[in-house]
């Protein structure tokens, strides 16, 4: 996670169930991105690292970037990420929904902007791939690369 003013970038790498949230102040030209791994800090025994799940990096990103002075009423939203990267069988007696961590952290992420009241204005998600993100501070383009894909510029 990380939080900088315009004209920098951010970037995160190998985004596969992974989502990567990008945050963007137009006003100010403060932005910030989180590379979200898991969905939930109330599933797992380790959660020390509050900014790898969705339910906790999300409210330290909009902190970070109100302290750095955006504000959280003129935040949107850009998100990309969330695949699933295995096709489960149902092996093990587990189904293909709860193994399905890209979606889940999607759902996640979702459901997080929106208990913040920031909208989503602009997503690359799903499907069966990884991805890349770079985000321009600058100017508030989130462009999604991918092995054998055409870049996506949102």
């Amino acid at each position: 996670m990380n939080v900088v003013n315009k004209p920098d970038r951010l970037i995160t790498y190998a985004l596969g169930s992974c989502v990567g949230i990008c945050l963007f102040d137009v006003k100010v030209g403060v932005g910030g991105m989180a590379h979200i791994m898991l969905p939930s800090s109330t599933e797992c025994v380790q959660n020390d690292n509050k900014m790898k799940f969705a339910d906790t990096a999300i409210v330290l990103l909009i902190r970070r970037m109100e302290q750095a002075g955006a504000s959280k009423a003129r935040m949107t939203a850009k998100i990309a990420g969330g695949a699933q990267m295995f096709k489960m069988d149902g092996t093990y007696g587990l189904n293909d929904n709860i193994m399905n961590i890209g979606k889940r952290n999607v759902a996640a992420v979702k459901k997080a902007l929106a208990d913040a009241n920031i909208r989503i204005v602009a997503e690359d998600v799903g499907l069966n791939y990884g991805r890349t993100v770079e985000f321009d501070v600058q100017s508030g383009i989130m462009t999604v690369r991918s092995i054998g894909k055409a870049n996506v510029t949102l």
